[in-house]
């Protein structure tokens, strides 16, 4: 199928397509910043420049979207119809080098978390992630991923401010 727009259209298109400084990345920054947590960000040196780097505490954090680093069993992780073979190589080529980056970090001795964008879609569930995150850094669990079917926010109650979580088992990110 023809692309809709010329190529010109799409290339700026593309181009307003960010690889840092994400929304769903700042809002995890200032999360973690209001609980007191310091980090660098997108450290050049160490494997697959994480978006936060913690060094007190051995550990990196990946902000990653739903749709691009392709979150398994997520409504947000969907696949475009058109050019099937396009997306197939570059959400394949997209998990492999995430997962290249993991195993560099763990066998580095960093501790690794994922945060997937659908675990920060709300100030409920931003909540949630942070206080899942801040729990994981003080803790001596080496790896974490956070997305919504990870938060129960069903046990909250209504008008609390103090969030149920579920602390998700150690276990590769994905």
């Amino acid at each position: 199928m023809p692309d809709v727009v010329d190529s010109q259209t799409r290339s700026r298109m593309m181009a307003g397509i960010r690889g840092k400084d994400t929304k769903p990345e700042l809002v995890l920054r200032r999360a973690l910043h209001g609980l007191g947590f310091r980090y660098r960000l997108h450290a050049k040196e160490i494997p697959g420049k994480p978006d936060l780097l913690l060094p007190k505490y051995r550990a990196v954090i990946f902000v990653h979207g739903c749709f691009w680093h392709r979150h398994s069993k997520c409504r947000y992780s969907t696949t475009p119809a058109t050019r099937p073979e396009f997306w197939a190589a570059k959400f394949k080529a997209n998990v492999a080098r995430d997962e290249a980056a993991r195993s560099a970090l763990l066998s580095g001795g960093w501790r690794v978390a994922t945060v997937w964008e659908c675990g920060l879609r709300n100030q409920e569930s931003v909540a949630a992630s942070r206080d899942i995150v801040a729990a994981w850094l003080h803790g001596r669990e080496v790896e974490l991923a956070v997305g919504e079917a990870d938060i129960r926010m069903d046990e909250v109650p209504a008008g609390s401010s103090i969030h149920a979580v579920k602390l998700p088992k150690a276990g590769p990110a994905g």
